[in-house]
């Protein structure tokens, strides 16, 4: 892009001096502050060095990367602030009550300002120099910044050639601003932290979670001692392809992505091959990146935030953080222990958009405990913790020991997803918390030291068709039951007599618990499933119960009708006796019906040594590893 050699000739009658411009700033006065890194620092500079002539005036923000000199308590009686989003250079003035949080949609956050509902007297912004049109861009933060400018009373701007001209919705005309300050200064950067392990585990999770083709978007908040868990998650999917970006920040870890080779935007429902974003926080590399680059489009919020936007997008994967959850799919992210953290930001507004778009999946990413080894799970949230996003409209939910889909489950159903996920240090107590809420029926005290979930890392593997259909194996959860309860009520009365060696058909509750609580330290149960938008279809369950006199196990496996004689069953087999050798077990034994000759010919073909004899039409197999 080039700009207009001559501008500051071009606008003389428009330039001050950072001290004349701000001259203008009176007592009482609601002043916006440009966001992030497109903070106007020579302009905040200069109205922090008045504030002895000032009284009363309002600091509007959303989220600034500056230091906040104005935020200092010395200038508590010239500077107040009220932030929609709260960073961590006014936390503290925050959470000691010395400043103002207003809760509020991002997407909303411009309706309050075209609508009056709060006028705003002064905005303090950052633009480049004016091209020969007389056009500025609004640069690396559109945001809520070009709704500020075109409702404010008096528009500073501070001038910078070293903003990026960032293509999209970005413009602003010279002649919408009042004040032009030139300033050739270095932007404000945030540099990339390394990611935590624990956010490194989550986003491993999460990744499994998004199809190649998506369209994804990443919170912009942060969990205390595990950081920016989105940005873990922009690392583990540089193994995708063709994943479009919709979300409202991008930093220079998606720039990693995009140079990784798995973003293209050629499968987006929308601005195909476009990256839509509304602002960008990160180093000088990230800036030259976007600078006039036609991959990018930097649209204001209310269009990137519009969840009728986002969910015009196939496969729209909204990936965010929680710093606090119920039994009941409550989700609070914006305030800890009753304390104000962070702010709703664009939260439920891409859950909204992702939850209404087709194959679109919406999720909640947190750990499992506070850095102290509270539990950020609970029963209840904490006294004082708000609801940002409200249990029927959460989906998904990962920490670091697996996925929970709520969505459309049952509050017994979402409590055992959720206890399963939790920190295994809290499992019982939040199991007895559970039943005493009345959450889970009372039965459930019978299960009370059984509630165990496996290690993932070991008993996860993958198992593709020549179709293309690929089914996933891990680690029976508790919160199987509802889908146990699907798979046996599904198969076909041969199947099931062929398994059980009975015709009976009923399976009570205690049965089917029994099927989905398992001390993974002495058994094993593996499930075969496909995963759909609306969570784990199961296909296949596969077990073994090790007798610890002989140092042999019992296997059996069943599969469902539609998809036998498709390998699953050897396959899961297979599986069975590398995890059952790796524990030192010697070997399986089985019980099989004569008429049953599929299960016979996967024990007889196994290659390893096998021993049947029959009695009373049941073969019995002892197979030695």
């Amino acid at each position: 892009m080039e700009y207009d050699a001559n501008w500051k000739e071009t606008y003389k009658d428009m330039i001050k001096t950072p001290k004349r411009a701000l001259s203008h700033l009176k007592s009482g006065h609601r002043v916006f502050l440009g966001t992030g890194c497109g903070e106007p620092t020579v302009l905040v500079e200069a109205m922090t060095k008045i504030a002895g002539k000032l009284a009363d005036v309002e600091i509007v923000e959303l989220l600034t990367k500056g230091n906040a000199p104005y935020a200092d308590k010395k200038f508590a009686s010239s500077f107040k602030i009220n932030s929609f989003f709260i960073g961590h250079n006014v936390r503290d003035v925050i959470q000691e009550g010395r400043g103002d949080y207003t809760p509020i949609l991002m997407f909303d956050i411009p309706r309050l300002f075209n609508s009056g509902q709060l006028p705003l007297d002064v905005a303090l912004i950052q633009v480049t120099p004016p091209d020969a049109r007389g056009k500025m861009s609004l640069g690396v933060s559109v945001d809520i910044v070009k709704s500020a400018a075109e409702n404010a009373s008096l528009v500073i701007a501070q001038v910078n050639p070293q903003m990026p001209w960032t293509r999209g919705d970005s413009l602003i005309d010279v002649y919408d601003l009042d004040i032009l300050v030139p300033a050739d200064v270095p932007l404000l950067e945030r540099k990339s932290q390394t990611a935590h392990p624990v956010s490194k585990k989550i986003a491993e999770l999460v990744a499994a979670l998004v199809p190649s083709g998506s369209t994804v978007e990443f919170g912009i908040g942060r969990v205390p001692g595990v950081g920016r868990i989105s940005q873990a998650v922009i690392v583990a999917l540089q193994g995708k392809h063709d994943l479009g970006i919709h979300t409202e920040m991008i930093t220079d870890s998606l720039l990693d992505l995009i140079k990784s080779g798995a973003v293209t935007g050629n499968r987006k429902s929308t601005d195909r091959g476009k990256v839509v974003t509304s602002f960008c926080m990160g180093t000088k590399e990230l800036y030259d990146f976007v600078n006039d680059n036609p991959l990018f489009s930097f649209r204001p919020t209310e269009y990137v935030n519009d969840s009728n936007v986002i969910g015009k997008q196939n496969r729209m994967v909204s990936i965010n953080m929680a710093l606090e959850i119920d039994l009941t799919g409550q989700v609070c992210s914006d305030s800890e222990n009753g304390v104000f953290y962070s702010g709703v930001g664009g939260q439920v507004d891409f859950n909204r958009g992702a939850a209404r778009s087709e194959g679109g999946r919406a999720i909640i990413t947190i750990p499992s405990t506070t850095q102290d080894g509270r539990s950020r799970i609970n029963a209840r949230l904490s006294s004082g913790s708000g609801v940002v996003v409200s249990r029927a409209t959460v989906h998904y939910v990962v920490t670091e020991y697996g996925v929970a889909y709520l969505h459309g489950k049952s509050v017994q159903d979402r409590t055992l997803a959720l206890i399963a996920i939790a920190h295994p240090d809290h499992r019982e107590r939040l199991l007895k918390d559970a039943i005493e809420a009345k959450f889970i029926r009372q039965d459930f005290v019978q299960v009370e030291g059984k509630f165990v979930v496996a290690p993932q890392e070991m008993m996860k593997t993958t198992y593709l068709l020549d179709d293309g259909t690929q089914f996933h194996f891990r680690p029976i959860h508790p919160t199987d039951e509802p889908l146990m309860r699907d798979l046996l009520y599904a198969l076909s009365q041969e199947t099931l007599y062929y398994r059980f060696m009975s015709h009976n058909q009923r399976f009570g509750q205690r049965e089917i618990q029994n099927f989905v609580y398992v001390d993974h330290r002495k058994d094993v149960a593996i499930v075969g499933t496909l995963p759909e938008a609306h969570g784990d279809n199961m296909v296949a369950v596969g077990r073994y119960y090790l007798d610890e006199r002989t140092n042999l196990a019992e296997v059996a496996f069943i599969v469902r009708d539609e998809w036998q004689n498709k390998g699953l069953g050897t396959f899961l087999f297979r599986h069975l006796i590398t995890l059952a050798k790796a524990s030192g077990i010697a070997g399986f034994t089985a019980e099989v019906l004569r008429d049953n000759k599929r299960m016979q010919a996967i024990f007889n073909h196994s290659g390893y040594k096998v021993q049947s004899v029959v009695e009373e039409g049941v073969y019995s197999f002892k197979i030695e590893f």
